[in-house]
């Protein structure tokens, strides 16, 4: 079970997908028509497009509220100036792609720029077009003129972070385009643009819990792992106390030394006798020697000899008187 959940994270994070919009250009004249493909690695994960919408502040609506559906692909037919948003791709399972910003505008002039961030290094070719053909035009950065162009072009040689912000063109005939956001990256990651007053704002991005589902499908196979890892060792240590629980007895050693006045017959087995005793105890173990004199026998005081002598005993019978 657990390395079918292991897979099962390992594929997610792996099964990612990605949008592409046809044309490719984040910006849009009205009426245009314009398709939005989810490109997955795994079709059976059901990706969709959803999005967030700039002008009505509508959030994470699906292609059928706005589109035409047709799998992993919706299709605007006839783009309005309220299809300016951010869309992403999404699967049923939670996980979100890389998002892209499109702006839909109703005036003359659009600034066509790269809808996915470009490589550190990599060469940049931004074109001011206008419903009538490519002018002369004027580039300008973060607000700032950069130079004029008379093709209607601007092509920036080997980017770098400092090459990040937003971008416009100006036309003396038709005005100026929306700004268009340009992201460097060294990774193959899409940054969302910051906010600005020009209509971004932080609503315009995918919601949080999706953001952070994306981080979890990435991050989750590692935490998985250490986890098993956790359990695995928590039952050997479950198994092991049993047998912990009862240390080997404990052998001390008693000796004894018989009293110097005992018999010399006595056997030499019996002069050192080993005695061992078996400790049990919870904490740690110490060892003792412990030696045990047997207190010596008073001897009885020796009796003095006894001297014998023979005594003889004679007697003499009474004299009779004369007569």
């Amino acid at each position: 079970m657990w390395l079918l959940l292991l897979m099962s994270l390992l594929s997610r994070a792996t099964n990612q997908a990605s949008l592409n919009i046809s044309p490719h250009s984040s910006q849009m004249f009205e009426g245009q028509s314009v398709s939005l493909r989810c490109e997955e690695d795994d079709s059976s994960d059901g990706w969709t497009v959803r999005r967030n919408n700039t002008k009505t502040r509508e959030t994470r609506t699906q292609c059928k509220d706005w589109g035409e559906p047709a799998g992993s692909v919706c299709t605007i037919s006839y783009v309005v100036p309220s299809d300016t948003g951010v869309y992403w791709c999404e699967s049923t399972g939670g996980a979100a792609s890389s998002s892209i910003t499109i702006t839909v505008t109703g005036g003359a002039v659009i600034l066509q720029s790269p809808v996915h961030p470009v490589m550190e290094g990599d060469d940049v070719t931004l074109t001011c077009t206008t419903k009538t053909s490519n002018l002369s035009a004027g580039f300008y950065k973060d607000g700032s003129f950069i130079r004029t162009e008379p093709t209607g072009h601007m092509t920036i040689h080997h980017v770098s972070r400092s090459d990040e912000g937003f971008y416009k063109c100006n036309t003396i005939s038709d005005g100026e385009s929306p700004p268009s956001w340009i992201t460097v990256t060294g990774k193959l990651t899409t940054t969302p643009p910051p906010s600005t007053t020009a209509g971004f704002s932080s609503s315009s991005f995918p919601p949080a819990p999706f953001l952070l589902w994306s981080a979890l499908s990435v991050c989750g196979p590692v935490v998985l792992v250490v986890l098993v890892v956790l359990v695995v060792l928590v039952r050997r240590r479950v198994r092991r106390k049993p047998e912990e629980s009862h240390p080997a007895p404990v052998y001390s050693a008693v000796n004894r030394e018989e009293d110097v006045g005992r018999e010399a017959d006595r056997t030499t087995a019996s002069d050192a006798a080993a005695v061992y005793s078996s400790v049990r105890r919870g904490g740690d173990v110490s060892y003792g020697e412990v030696s045990i004199r047997t207190s010596s026998r008073r001897e009885r005081p020796a009796e003095t000899d006894v001297i014998y002598s023979s005594v003889s005993c004679s007697v003499t019978p009474p004299r009779q008187s004369e007569q």
